[in-house]
Formats: C-alpha cells, sequence, structure tokens
C-alpha cells in the first residue's frame, strides 16, 4: 500500500521520485541492512521502513540502517540520505519519536496515507 503513495507523498514534500526500489538487501563485511522501500531521485534516497504496527524498536532499528545505507550501498554514497517510517497502525508516542529522529512518518488515514509531519519538519540526513 505505501510503494503506490510514494511518488505522490514524497513529490508532495518537495522530493522529485525518479525511481522506487522494493525489498532491498545489502551485505558487506559481515553487516547487512534490509530496507523495505527505496526512494530515488539524483540527489536524495529516501529508505523506508513499513510495518503494519510500528513500535520504537522499530525505529530504532531503522536509524541503524540509515547509519550504515552509504557504506552497504555505495550507489547512494554521494546521495542525501533520508529516513521514513510507514505503518497502518502509528501510535502516537512512536510517531512523535520517529519525528525528533528527523524520519518522515507516514499513516493511514481512512483509505489513504499521509505523511504527518508538520511544515516546521527538517528530516535528518544521512
Amino acid at each position: 500500500m505505501v510503494r503506490p503513495a510514494a511518488v505522490r507523498l514524497f513529490r508532495e514534500q518537495g522530493i522529485d521520485v525518479h525511481e522506487v526500489h522494493r525489498g532491498v538487501e545489502a551485505s558487506r563485511d559481515g553487516d547487512d541492512i534490509e530496507i523495505d522501500l527505496l526512494v530515488v531521485n539524483t540527489t536524495d534516497v529516501v529508505a523506508v521502513e513499513c510495518k503494519s504496527l510500528l513500535g520504537i524498536d522499530d525505529v530504532n532499528q531503522h536509524l541503524l540502517s540509515l547509519g550504515k545505507l552509504k557504506k552497504l550501498l555505495p550507489t547512494y554514497a554521494e546521495k542525501r540520505v533520508m529516513g521514513a517510517v510507514a505503518a497502518m497502525v502509528l501510535p502516537d508516542n512512536v510517531g512523535r519519536y520517529a519525528y525528533k529522529q528527523g524520519l518522515f512518518v507516514i499513516s493511514q488515514s481512512g483509505d489513504h496515507l499521509l505523511i504527518r509531519n508538520d511544515v516546521k519538519f527538517k528530516p535528518h540526513v544521512w
């Protein structure tokens, strides 16, 4: 459900989308990551963690993956890397925590997905 909406959602945030990749996995030097959705353009990469129910542990794990992304996926080493979390069920405290960590927060609202970040939000760039 997130993949079809990703182009619209990130374009609304001023991030053009040229490619969307699902299930990206990388392993180097005994370290590995798995990214549910990778949204890419010529200068930016947004790595999205997708869950049915998002918890703080999921956010923390995604933050670790974001820190390793450029090393494990060197194709993107020169790009601005940002992160996002998406969930069908997103407890308010988890959404606030992800926002404070500099992640885009995507959740369901009725039949649609939306980015919950306000206009003051500045994404963390890795």
